[in-house]
C-alpha cells in the first residue's frame, strides 16, 4: 500500500513537490478513515440484509487538494465527487496521469458550465430541469465529436424531498418527464436518482419516500438503477432504504480546509 501511495503521489508530470513527512502523515490519516468508513458501510449493509457490493462509496473531495485524491487513488479509490466546476477542472488537469480516475460532479450545476463539465465528468448528479439536461446533452455531443470523451454522460436526476426551490430537485410528473427526456437523448444515459434529505428531517422518513419514488421510476425506466443517497451523518438510514451510492466527505476527509471561496 505504501508503494502504491508513493507511486500515485509522485509519478505525475504535474505533481507538486510535497514534504514527504506531511504526505505520509496525511496518508496515514486517510487510510485509517477509509478503513473505518468501509467497516461502517459494511455493518450498515449487514444490518439491512444487503451485501457490501450493492453500495458504492463516492469520496467527496471538494475543497480538498489534489494531493489527497492522489493518496486515495493509491489506497484503491477510483471515483471522486466534486461540486465546483472551476476547482474540479483544475484537479482534472493536474491529475491526468491517474489514468483510471472517474470524476463525478455532485453539486448544483449552472447551465453555462454544463459544456465544461461534459468534457470530463463520468457522471453528473443533481440534474433537475429540462434546460440543464438540454445543455448537458449539447455539451456531451460536442465533447464526443471532438474526442474529449468517448461515452455518453451518465445522469442522475435530483429528487426534491421538501419542494424547496433553493435546494433544487423535482418530483411527480416533472420528474417523469425529465427522465423521459434524458432517456431519449443520444448523448446522455439515465443512471438513476439522487436526493438530499430536508434540513432537520427524519432521515428514515425522507429516504423511505425516496425509495418509493425510485421504485415508481423503475417501472418505466428499469435502466435507472442507481440511487444515490446518504452522507456522513445518515448513510445507515440511506442504506436501509436502498441507496446504491453514499457520498461521503467529512467522515473520510475530515473537516473542510478553510477557504476564501
Amino acid at each position: 500500500m505504501t508503494e502504491n501511495i508513493a507511486a500515485a503521489t509522485g509519478s505525475g508530470p504535474t505533481a507538486a513537490p510535497a514534504d514527504e513527512s506531511l504526505v505520509t502523515a496525511r496518508a496515514t490519516v486517510l487510510s485509517a478513515s477509509l478503513t473505518a468508513l468501509t467497516a461502517r458501510i459494511d455493518a450498515a449493509c449487514r444490518a439491512a440484509g444487503r451485501t457490501s457490493a450493492e453500495v458504492r462509496l463516492l469520496p467527496v473531495t471538494k475543497f480538498f487538494p489534489a494531493s489527497d485524491i492522489e493518496i486515495l487513488y493509491g489506497l484503491g479509490r477510483r471515483e471522486f465527487g466534486e461540486s465546483r466546476e472551476q476547482e474540479a477542472s483544475g484537479k482534472v488537469a493536474q491529475l491526468r496521469h491517474l489514468s483510471q480516475v472517474r470524476w463525478e460532479f455532485i453539486g448544483r450545476l449552472q447551465r453555462n458550465k454544463a459544456k465544461h463539465v461534459a468534457r470530463w465528468a463520468d457522471t453528473v448528479y443533481s440534474v433537475d430541469s429540462d434546460r440543464l439536461a438540454t445543455a448537458l446533452d449539447a455539451g456531451t455531443e460536442a465533447a464526443l465529436e471532438t474526442g474529449e470523451r468517448h461515452s455518453p454522460l451518465r445522469v442522475l436526476l435530483q429528487v426534491s424531498l421538501d419542494d424547496d426551490p433553493e435546494r433544487g430537485g423535482v418530483r411527480g410528473a416533472t420528474l417523469l418527464a425529465l427522465a423521459d427526456q434524458v432517456a431519449a437523448s443520444a448523448s446522455l444515459q439515465l443512471a438513476g436518482l439522487m436526493a438530499i434529505p430536508p434540513v432537520d428531517a427524519d432521515p428514515d422518513a425522507a429516504f423511505a419516500e425516496l425509495e418509493r419514488i425510485h421504485a415508481s421510476l423503475l417501472r418505466t425506466h428499469p435502466e435507472a438503477t442507481e440511487l444515490s443517497a446518504g452522507m456522513s451523518g445518515d448513510l445507515e438510514a440511506a442504506i436501509r432504504h436502498g441507496s446504491t451510492c453514499v457520498r461521503v466527505g467529512t467522515a473520510l476527509m475530515g473537516a473542510r480546509p478553510i477557504t476564501s471561496a
